[in-house]
């Protein structure tokens, strides 16, 4: 009975574990996601054109792709 109880412990530690690993990696995705934006709303106010340039190209050949 003893080892019941150990063992439905272990199992409850153990997924409150992966579920605190799980919030953990979603918190640091959402840190990079967030200093990436930053970084290319800077990298866009630094270089206006190119950004614009950039963007039309992409659009371009990912519309000759899907076409």
């Amino acid at each position: 009975m003893n080892e019941d109880i150990i063992n439905d412990l272990n199992e409850e530690l153990e997924n409150v574990i992966e579920e605190g690993n799980s919030r953990l990696q979603q918190a640091e995705i959402g840190e990079k996601i967030e200093e990436l934006t930053t970084e290319a709303e800077l990298l866009i106010r630094k270089h206006p054109i190119a950004s614009v340039a950039a963007g039309a190209a992409l659009g371009y050949i990912i519309g000759r792709i899907f076409k």
